[in-house]
């Protein structure tokens, strides 16, 4: 169910997935490639995986993405492709290529809301994978969930437990995610707090301290030394939005597209010009899947594949090996 425009902020909820992608200040992606050792490359990949913990703001949400929505945008090298590749669930594909660097990311999730009485827990399922081709490494991870406290004191946060394992060498990061006091008073929010283990000698090589929304710091438990591995300050501010370089060749399923009129609206507070485009967005949607229902038809995503196991967990699969340079891009 959508919103009233009153409670969105003008951007879809693929536009946000991306941007936890391709909107950051420095290119923590590509120190996964060249980091040295294995140990080396998994730190890397925890702190990329941090870089894309992003602030939640309370009070407002994305729009809900449209079935077959696109969002495409290139940063330098690294090209990102999303999707949404189901509306009940509402199942969202991301896939990423850096063909210099020779990095492959697919993500396939969706929210799975908890209701607590004073509070909603958004549990993010599915998994996302950072494929280091150039070394033969595929990290699988899992997203933290986002915790909307009603009561007493209102507020938003990432909390839960995040696990990064390299498949092929065995080592594995352990993150928590917590947020503050159930009350909302004391204590500082946004905490990280973690280890990095030898899987094959259950061995604790480092462990991981900070706040996500500012520094996190890698302690070798061998001899007590302490280093930063992130600062959101260098990672995520100052950035800037997408810019258009081809509008003709901008597909019209992109988020920017579908939604321009809604947001623009939003922007200008013209609150029943928003109504109105929201609910022609609906309609529309609602209109096309009753010509689909009465042809019989099945819709089939354009970019992936999608498929579901016996447990109930989604899973896609990018119909391309590489994301081709898009139209949209950002510095």
């Amino acid at each position: 169910m959508q919103l009233p425009p009153l409670f969105n902020f003008p951007k879809s909820q693929l536009q946000c997935y991306g941007e936890s992608v391709y909107s950051t200040a420095s290119n923590l992606l590509s120190s996964c490639n060249t980091s040295q050792s294995p140990l080396d490359r998994l730190i890397s990949v925890v702190a990329w995986s941090i870089s894309t913990t992003r602030p939640a703001i309370f009070g407002v949400a994305p729009y809900n993405p449209i079935l077959g929505e696109t969002h495409h945008v290139s940063k330098g090298n690294l090209n990102v492709l999303l999707e949404q590749v189901s509306h009940h669930p509402p199942v969202s594909a991301l896939h990423a290529t850096d063909e210099k660097e020779n990095i492959e990311m697919i993500w396939c999730q969706y929210p799975v809301p908890k209701f607590n009485g004073t509070s909603v827990e958004a549990q993010v399922h599915g998994k996302r994978q950072v494929k280091l081709l150039n070394h033969g490494e595929t990290y699988e991870m899992n997203s933290p969930h986002l915790f909307i406290r009603i009561l007493p004191v209102p507020g938003i946060d990432w909390v839960g437990n995040v696990n990064i394992r390299c498949l092929e060498t065995g080592l594995v990061a352990e993150l928590c995610y917590t947020s503050q006091s159930f009350f909302g008073f004391g204590g500082n929010g946004r905490l990280i707090k973690g280890k990095i283990i030898d899987s094959s000698s259950l061995k604790i090589l480092y462990e991981v301290n900070g706040h996500w929304d500012s520094i996190v710091t890698l302690k070798d438990t061998n001899n007590a030394e302490e280093r930063v591995i992130y600062d959101a300050k260098e990672v995520i501010s100052g950035l800037q939005a997408p810019i258009v370089k081809d509008a003709q060749s901008v597909w019209p399923t992109e988020s920017a597209l579908i939604w321009s009129e809604l947001s623009q609206a939003i922007l200008n507070k013209d609150w029943e010009k928003a109504r109105e485009a929201k609910k022609a967005l609906e309609e529309r949607q609602r209109e096309l899947l009753r010509e689909r229902e009465t042809k019989g038809e099945t819709w089939v995503p354009k970019h992936f594949t999608l498929s579901q196991s016996k447990e109930g967990d989604w899973d896609c699969l990018p119909i391309q090996k590489w994301v081709p340079s898009a139209p949209i891009m950002t510095l």
